[in-house]
């Protein structure tokens, strides 16, 4: 590794912004005895150390086909096409590399051409953005849709012409031989670096052992990057989710079938018709626009926690007696039984019948799943989320599974020819520049089920303590008082007056960031940005390009964005990010920390907001020239005692109550 990164070293002749960093060599070592030794690894490397080079190269190193599994789409195509391509310039040892994204990313040259005789656009706007996609999708060399960049993101056909594996006929696909999907594949398993996201690793993870098998190839060892994000994305892939465009997809495929026998089309018609019409009634439960429904009224988007006692209860003979919205429910269940039945008995159906099938009979598992069981390892919730409804089960506690499926080398059997056939990694890596709390990786072990795991803490290579400044208001209110707001609002426009903007103000909350944004932005002559009015990419884009310029953000903003330079060099934070206790998920965790006898607040609340809270702060400080403030106006850092484990994990920078000294800082900048 010293010859690779060392002062004389590989990079020091090649990499055109070659630094010599000690934590890098130090965490390029410990993957590559990682690798070699066949253990699992645990590395903090903070910002500046360069972390994706110090585990690339031990991974090519290897000789092993290795899973690179990022955090951000963004950050897996800077692998693909910055960091690989410079890698494959200079190093000696040659190798292959592919990066491969879910399939509703790439398009489907299938059905594509069969959009081509299907009404399928929601309006004339959209007719030369399908003309676009045609003309690029037989030119493509991987049908990603990420490069048509001026397609817009919410465009309504592409759900109709993507790859998704819902009705992928497989071989038996006149496309087969042309499609982006074969070709992907077929590159990742001549490669021995495959650089996949968080979403698309657990997707795979939670299909291998079923039927329908596998997403990626077989492999030894992966690479987490962003590791600190692997217990949300988990959970979402070891439960059961149902939702409005789950179904509507299905009615739209189904009703794109191509069924030869006039009756069975018009019946499988009017079966799809009745299924509509009762999925649309038994939704009505969860709008809160109906008198009838028992469940919870929401407002806007929101939360709330779905129990079978909503839909009826079990008298003294053990039969349901059922609420209206059980009867709801019942009708619609009822509907998806008559589809799948109608379905099976199609005569001659066409090749993709199997996979409506698999897609009708996991409909109503996950159905039966949310609403009908109370399990007490899942909880179960809906979400809205714009005109979307989402029903969820959620495992509380992913540990077990984890366990089980990723970390445990001794993945348990029913026999000896099972354990050969069950899928083992033998080196997982976990690496982010916030995987601890006050210096301490307990918690990110507890959470994750890693019970034997080396661990090291790679430093970073800025000098925090000459580039950086941590303002702490000398008087503010508690959060939860009602004068909270006014004083943040005081606070933001006094360090914006001494940054001269060029500043993140990261909220906890929309409501914080909306509230905040009109108490301040009369006050100032900055240009003010708010989350919210355009595209994430495209208000970075603004924000970069407009001096002086504001940016107002909740927590999509707090991780995975890189503004270098003068334009950011104040970041100021409202709160300290707890996560919400009215959250379903967020309360059960809670709830069943606390019945197996640990404190839910010290053990799960305060670690998971300081690595939140980290994250935030991280956005300030990107390179050895970047200088600015940090800035934290929630109170509770100062006057609460797990303040202390909150001030333990930042970056070591100088602390000051003064906004004069903040004033100070700024005049010195030039």
């Amino acid at each position: 590794m010293e010859e690779i990164f060392g002062r004389k070293g590989l990079f020091a002749k090649r990499h055109p912004n070659y630094e010599y960093r000690p934590g890098q060599i130090a965490m390029a070592e410990a993957v590559a005895d990682a690798l070699t030794k066949k253990r699992h690894l645990l590395v903090e490397a903070g910002t500046g150390t360069g972390k994706t080079l110090a585990y690339l190269i031990p991974a090519i190193a290897s000789g092993r086909r290795v899973i690179i599994s990022t955090g951000t789409k963004n950050l897996q195509e800077q692998l693909f096409y910055k960091d690989i391509p410079f890698l494959q310039s200079v190093l000696p040892r040659k190798f292959k590399a592919m990066y491969l994204k879910g399939r509703s990313n790439y398009v489907c040259l299938s059905r594509l051409k069969r959009a081509d005789s299907t009404p399928i656009l929601q309006g004339l706007d959209e007719v030369d953005y399908f003309e676009m996609v045609k003309n690029w999708a037989y030119t493509s060399a991987t049908g990603d849709r990420a490069e048509l960049v001026e397609l817009p993101e919410n465009v309504s056909f592409w759900r109709h012409i993507d790859a998704r594996s819902d009705i992928c006929i497989g071989q038996k696909c006149k496309d087969f031989d042309e499609c982006f999907i074969t070709r992907a594949r077929q590159q990742a398993v001549e490669s021995e670096i495959i650089i996949v996201n968080h979403h698309l690793f657990f997707a795979d993870l939670a299909l291998r052992g079923k039927d329908f098998g596998q997403v990626l190839p077989d492999y030894s060892a992966v690479i987490f990057d962003e590791a600190h994000q692997l217990e949300d994305v988990a959970a979402q892939y070891f439960g059961a989710s149902v939702s409005t465009y789950q179904v509507d997809d299905l009615l739209g495929d189904i009703s794109r079938l191509m069924i030869s026998d006039v009756d069975d089309a018009r019946t499988i018609t009017k079966v799809s018709v009745r299924v509509s019409k009762m999925a649309e009634q038994f939704w009505l439960n969860f709008t809160g626009t109906d008198p009838r429904s028992t469940l919870p009224r929401i407002e806007g988007e929101g939360r709330f926690v779905i129990r079978p006692q909503m839909f009826g209860r079990k008298n003294r003979n053990g039969e349901w007696d059922l609420l209206p919205t059980g009867e709801r429910f019942q009708a619609f269940r009822q509907s998806l039984d008559r589809l799948g039945a109608e379905l099976t008995g199609v005569k001659e159906p066409p090749p993709e019948m199997d996979a409506i099938l698999r897609r009708v009979d996991q409909l109503r598992f996950d159905l039966d799943f949310v609403v009908l069981h109370e399990e007490p390892s899942f909880i179960n919730w809906c979400e809205r989320r714009g005109r979307g409804i989402f029903l969820q089960s959620t495992p509380i506690d992913i540990s077990g599974i984890l366990n089980d499926r990723l970390f445990s080398r001794n993945q348990p059997g029913a026999d000896k020819a099972e354990k050969e056939r069950e899928f083992k990694i033998d080196c997982a890596v976990m690496a982010s520049a916030t995987l601890t709390s006050a210096g301490s990786f307990d918690f990110i072990r507890d959470r994750l089920g890693i019970e034997e795991a080396d661990e090291l803490i790679a430093e970073s290579n800025y000098d925090y303590p000459s580039q950086s400044l941590l303002y702490l208001p000398p008087k503010m209110p508690d959060p939860r008082d009602a004068g909270f707001s006014e004083a943040a609002a005081d606070e933001i426009v006094k360090l914006l007056n001494a940054s001269q903007g060029r500043a993140f103000v990261l909220c906890t909350s929309n409501a914080a960031m909306k509230a905040l944004r009109e108490k301040v932005e009369y006050r100032i002559d900055f240009p003010v940005l708010m989350q919210g009015e355009g595209s994430r990419s495209g208000i970075l884009d603004r924000f970069r390009a407009t001096p002086n310029a504001v940016l107002f953000a909740t927590s999509s903003f707090w991780q995975g964005v890189d503004v270098r330079g003068e334009a950011l060099s104040c970041v100021i934070i409202d709160k300290l990010p707890f996560a919400v206790p009215s959250d379903p998920v967020v309360a059960a965790r809670q709830r069943y920390i606390d019945s197996r006898g640990g404190s839910s607040f010290a053990d799960y609340s305060v670690p998971a907001a300081i690595i939140a809270l980290k994250q935030g702060l991280g956005r300030l400080i990107r390179s050895e020239t970047d200088r600015g403030v940090l800035s934290i106006l929630d109170p509770r850092i100062v006057t609460k005692g797990y303040g202390q484990n909150f001030l333990k994990s930042l970056p070591p920078a100088r602390i000051t109550r003064k906004i004069e000294e903040v004033e100070k800082f700024f005049s010195e900048e030039f």
